[in-house]
């Protein structure tokens, strides 16, 4: 649950100089949003503002305002680091661990102001057996996958996992290589699948496992290289959701094209000593120009899309990577202003995060600050000026 701050009683104002909703529409400029009791209430020209004695006003005129990002496809209890040995003693932690790992993950996805995350780790025992607070539920809002038993957990409020659903790796995952598009028995995934669940989510790559999964009635495809334009369009007519996740093939990329000596990738956090394979560079090269070229035509057709960055995979930093995920989806063709749409409010809407989502009347007033101009962003996601949750000033941040 994110955090219960607020203020009861008088109005507060925030002024931004520059306002991206999240709903896909286009920047306004010189905008209030009016508060009362953590909900924004009115949203207007600055210029049109009338203040009553009580009332307050956060000056944000030098900045821009912009919702909180969701990531549909995060691995909280792996570590992204490069080094082998760190990431096994993050697979063979402890639960107390595990824990740790869990809250400094959380953490960083916070600082990067990724407030809302579909997790792809199986953190059931480890939500049972631990209190909440080690995970930092007011940072964040965590939706956790059911087991695919089928067995409902008991839930703790919507800081745990209001609703459910449940996620399938129908294909191995596409960093495994050319491995990628070996596929399970179709009828598993409709057994899979036939358990009730809120949403369905299955990471397929690859026409014949992609068109199986759309077959079994999935809600959403993750990943998806490789489906071809066959699927997209089914994708439109059927209303399910594409989390590309074109980072991954992107970095695998930029790891096997160092030539042998040091790949440096998005972060000053990630330097790796690369690794020269045979056909590697040219099979990557290959996997992330197609996916690119999937999420332009996806683009043209009108396939809703989210944002899912992978994070955990290695080198997959946990929320620094949405920025570079974002970047991607506009070298698409995607407009800034969709960029963000697609990193915030389809994930949100699509995921049940109640309190996330578009900047709008009748919503939390949750949202995210940059300093500079709306041409200085996505970079300036990287270096947030601040953090606004239920209408006042993150205190982790």
């Amino acid at each position: 649950m994110l955090g219960d701050g607020g203020f009861m009683g008088a109005t507060k104002y925030i002024v931004a100089g520059r306002f991206i909703d999240g709903s896909g529409a286009g920047v306004q400029r010189g905008v209030f949003l009016a508060v009362q009791d953590d909900v924004i209430t009115d949203i207007g020209s600055a210029a049109d503002l009338s203040i009553s004695d009580g009332d307050t006003v956060d000056d944000l005129s030098h900045c821009t305002i912009l919702p909180a990002l969701v990531d549909c496809s995060v691995a909280l209890l792996q570590s992204a680091s490069v080094d082998s040995a760190v990431r096994q003693a993050a697979e063979e932690a402890t639960l107390e661990g595990k824990a740790a790992i869990l809250k400094q993950h959380v953490r960083y996805c916070h600082c990067y102001g990724v407030l809302g995350l579909a997790v792809s780790d199986d953190m059931n025992r480890l939500m049972q057996q631990c209190q909440w607070e080690i995970s930092c539920g007011n940072l964040v809002a965590l939706k956790i996958p059911a087991p695919l038993s089928g067995v409902r957990l008991k839930q703790n409020g919507e800081s745990f996992a209001t609703g459910r659903f449940c996620k399938i790796a129908y294909s191995s995952n596409i960093d495994d290589g050319e491995k990628s598009f070996f596929q399970k028995d179709p009828e598993y995934l409709k057994e899979t699948l036939s358990h009730n669940a809120e949403r369905r989510v299955v990471v397929a790559n690859g026409k014949q496992a992609v068109s199986e999964a759309l077959d079994a009635g999935c809600d959403a495809i993750e990943q998806g290289y490789g489906m071809g334009v066959e699927n997209l369009k089914r994708m439109v007519e059927e209303k399910v959701l594409w989390i590309p996740s074109v980072l991954r093939a992107k970095n695998s990329l930029d790891g096997v094209s160092s030539g042998g000596e040091v790949c440096c990738r998005f972060s000053l956090r990630y330097v790796a000593p690369g690794k020269q394979l045979p056909g590697a560079e040219a099979f990557w090269k290959k996997v992330l120009a197609e996916q690119l070229e999937q999420l332009r035509y996806a683009r043209g057709i009108g396939v809703k899309t989210a944002v899912g960055t992978g994070a955990g995979g290695v080198g997959l930093l946990h929320g620094e990577s949405m920025v570079e995920e974002i970047k991607l989806f506009i070298k698409c063709g995607y407009s800034l202003e969709k960029a963000i749409c697609c990193a915030s409010d389809t994930g949100a809407r699509f995921f049940g995060m109640k309190r996330l989502g578009a900047i709008k009347v009748g919503s939390r007033a949750t949202f995210l600050i940059t300093r500079g101009t709306v041409k200085q962003l996505p970079r300036k996601l990287s270096y947030l000026e601040g953090i606004y949750i239920d209408g006042v000033p993150s205190k982790t941040y």
